[in-house]
């Protein structure tokens, strides 16, 4: 009897566009900001663990974070109630941002188009991103979970993303750090690849479509390999 090759895998689809995520992702700013957070809602009367800030709050939108706030407190959050705050974020980002490791590089090697869609604001994307000299790369493409009904975990502003750019959902490859970012991912139809390298563990963005990996560096062969069967 002729022995039988085994069956070739199936080949993997190509994708179109990089959906980068911003805080964690391309900016070390998540460390920063749940250390800051945690004063904040010291300051307002919520004493919570750095961990559980992350489970809590880590991708969510600004939004989300205040609905919490008056949840758990409940109180009525007055219009301004950050206005002090913000300086506290600005002084940390100030002394400590920075890009985070390795994404320069990935940057240049990914030959695909790539955007940025992020639960922070455009005016917090145009400070994070400029101060970090990343701003440029992604001009005309930056989207922001203002300009949606639903921030994440809702696949709202991912679809936003590429619908604006004309890719199909199963195209893009999304680039996130949070168990939300990639919980938006996943319902978006998009396959996510989890940077593990934050503050989110790496077995809280494991999952169904998904690829965890914890060095910047790898991601442009982990995107030029295609979407996994």
């Amino acid at each position: 009897m002729t022995p039988t090759s085994p069956p070739s895998p199936p080949a993997r689809e190509p994708f179109e566009l990089v959906v980068f995520d911003c805080d964690g992702v391309l900016v070390d700013s998540e460390v920063i900001s749940v250390q800051v957070d945690q004063r904040v809602l010291a300051d307002l009367g919520w004493e919570l663990e750095i961990e559980d800030i992350v489970r809590g709050f880590v991708g969510k939108s600004e939004a989300n974070f205040i609905a919490g706030i008056e949840d758990h407190l409940g109180i009525e959050l007055a219009e301004g109630w950050d206005r002090d705050y913000q300086r506290w974020y600005d002084e940390a980002f100030e002394r400590d941002l920075t890009a985070v490791d390795g994404v320069e590089d990935a940057l240049d090697r990914i030959l695909l188009p790539h955007c940025v869609a992020s639960s922070g604001s455009h005016a917090k994307m145009q400070r994070t991103l400029g101060r970090t000299g990343l701003l440029q790369r992604f001009a005309g493409r930056i989207f922001s979970a203002t300009e949606v009904a639903n921030g994440k975990p809702a696949p709202d502003l991912f679809l936003h993303a590429a619908g604006t750019l004309g890719t199909a959902p199963k195209a893009c490859a999304v680039v996130e750090d949070s168990a939300y970012g990639v919980q938006a991912a996943r319902a978006a139809g998009m396959h996510v690849f989890a940077y593990a390298g934050g503050v989110t563990p790496a077995e809280r963005l494991a999952g169904p479509g998904t690829t965890v990996f914890h060095d910047m560096r790898r991601l442009p062969e982990l995107i030029a390999a295609g979407r996994p069967g």
